[in-house]
């Protein structure tokens, strides 16, 4: 039912080998698979030694972009997928599709709105964040990009 892929790779840039680690996975498009989603990034954060307030800010940001996939699409499956790269960590949330898919609602109308509040925090906490059609033209990936602190992943 649920996937877990975990890499680490090397890279060359320019004659520098720069070391990156990777995980994905992918749960059912259920409100349940939100909590699910924040203890799999919990876990590979702590093995890869970050800080306590990095792993706070991702669990949100991968709980927010989760939650949005399944709570504006049609999809049956969403899939996470977290990249460390020197100072940054990529993370992508890819749906399948859906209703609300081309539409992405950064900041809500007024306090008491509901809607918007969850991507307006991925953009407070991220160093940079976006959109783009899904390989396959089917679905969107959201991502977002935050600093990271911490030891090297293993």
């Amino acid at each position: 039912m649920a996937s877990s892929n975990n890499a680490s790779s090397l890279k060359r840039c320019g004659g520098i080998v720069a070391q990156y680690s990777q995980d994905a996975f992918h749960l059912p498009a259920r409100r349940t698979s939100v909590s699910e989603a924040r203890r799999r990034v919990s876990a590979l954060l702590s093995e890869w030694g970050a800080d306590q307030q990095v792993r706070d800010d991702v669990e949100l940001v991968v709980s927010e972009l989760f939650t949005n996939a399944v709570r504006h699409t049609d999809s049956d499956k969403v899939s996470c997928e977290l990249t460390l790269a020197g100072a940054h960590i990529r993370i992508e949330v890819m749906d399948q599709g859906g209703p609300g898919v081309a539409t992405l609602h950064v900041q809500p109308s007024s306090p008491d709105t509901e809607c918007g509040r969850g991507l307006f925090l991925v953009g407070a906490l991220s160093a940079g964040w976006g959109s783009r059609p899904a390989d396959g033209g089917q679905g969107r990936v959201v991502w977002a990009d935050l600093p990271y602190t911490g030891g090297a992943a293993h």
